[in-house]
C-alpha cells in the first residue's frame, strides 16, 4: 500500500517520512483551461518536485455539467482529453471523479435520467483515459456533498454499467463514515476498487486526531485484494505538526488491519 497526500507538490515544503506521493487538484496541476505553454512551466516544476504526483482530484469544474438539462458533451469529451493528455505526461495515472458541483443533479431534474447521463459520459470518457494509460476513480460523496452517488453500492453500480477497465471506482473512509455506508458495501466492490481516500469522519482530520479506528475499512479494502494508493484527504488543524503522525497512524492501522 503506498500513502499518498491530497496537496499540490509545491506545498510541501519539508520532507515527510513515509509519504510517497502527493495527489493535486486537476486545476492546480494540470491547468485544463491553460494553454498547453503554461502547461509546460507547470510540468517542469512537478517533475521536479521530491515527491510526485501519481493521482489528481476534482476532475470537473462546477460549471461543466455531467448531469442536468445542460450537458454539453463535447465540451466535456475535450476536457477529458485534455486532462487525461497532461494526467500522463506528469505521471498521474488515477484521475478522481468526485466534482459534487459537476454531477449533482439540478432541482427538478430526474435522478434516473441524471444516473443514465453519468454512465453515457463515463462510457465515452473510458477510451480517452485508456488512449493515455490513465484511469479515472469514481468516488462516493456524502449527501451532504451531492445529490447523486452517495454511496460505494450506488457508485459501483455505475461504475458496472459504464463497463470500462479505465472506469473504476474510489472508496473515501470520510465519506463512508458521515453516511454510514455500510463496510461490507467495499466487499461488494470486489475488482472495481482503484483507488482511496482517507479522513476521520468526526471532523475530517487526518488519522489519528480524534482516534478513529478505520482499520475495518483497511480489512475490507484487504479481503478485496487492494493494495493501492491511500491519500490523505484532510483538514488538519496543524498540517506541519499532524502530518508525519497522520502518516504513521495511516501505516499502523493499515498492517494491523
Amino acid at each position: 500500500m503506498r500513502i499518498g497526500l491530497c496537496i499540490s507538490p509545491d506545498g510541501l515544503t519539508d520532507p515527510v517520512e513515509g509519504l510517497e506521493y502527493v495527489e493535486p487538484t486537476i486545476a492546480g496541476l494540470l491547468c485544463p483551461r491553460e494553454s498547453d505553454e503554461a502547461f509546460e512551466a507547470i510540468l517542469a516544476k512537478a517533475r521536479a518536485a521530491s515527491v510526485r504526483p501519481e493521482a489528481a482530484n476534482c476532475f470537473f469544474p462546477g460549471d461543466l455539467k455531467n448531469t442536468g438539462p445542460d450537458v454539453d458533451a463535447v465540451a466535456l469529451d475535450a476536457w477529458v482529453e485534455t486532462v487525461c493528455r497532461r494526467a500522463a505526461a506528469v505521471g498521474a495515472e488515477i484521475i478522481v471523479f468526485g466534482s459534487g458541483g459537476s454531477r449533482a443533479v439540478p432541482e427538478g431534474f430526474d435522478r434516473g435520467r441524471a444516473a443514465e447521463q453519468l454512465v453515457d459520459n463515463m462510457k465515452r470518457y473510458g477510451p480517452i483515459a485508456a488512449g493515455h494509460g490513465v484511469t479515472i476513480a469514481l468516488e462516493p460523496l456524502n449527501e451532504r456533498d451531492c445529490n447523486i452517488v452517495t454511496s460505494v453500492a450506488e457508485g459501483a453500480e455505475l461504475v458496472r454499467a459504464a463497463d470500462h477497465p479505465n472506469i473504476r471506482l474510489l472508496i473515501d473512509t470520510y465519506h463512508m463514515a458521515v453516511d454510514g455506508d455500510p463496510v461490507d458495501s467495499i466487499g461488494q466492490a470486489e475488482s472495481l476498487v482503484a483507488h482511496a481516500h482517507c479522513a476521520e469522519g468526526d471532523g475530517r482530520g487526518p488519522l489519528g486526531a480524534v482516534g478513529e479506528d478505520q482499520r475495518p475499512y483497511f480489512r475490507a479494502l484487504q479481503d478485496i485484494g487492494y493494495d493501492g494508493r491511500i491519500s490523505l484527504e484532510c483538514t488538519w488543524r496543524d498540517f506541519s505538526a499532524q502530518i508525519g503522525p497522520a502518516v504513521v497512524e495511516l501505516r499502523k492501522q493499515w498492517e494491523t488491519a
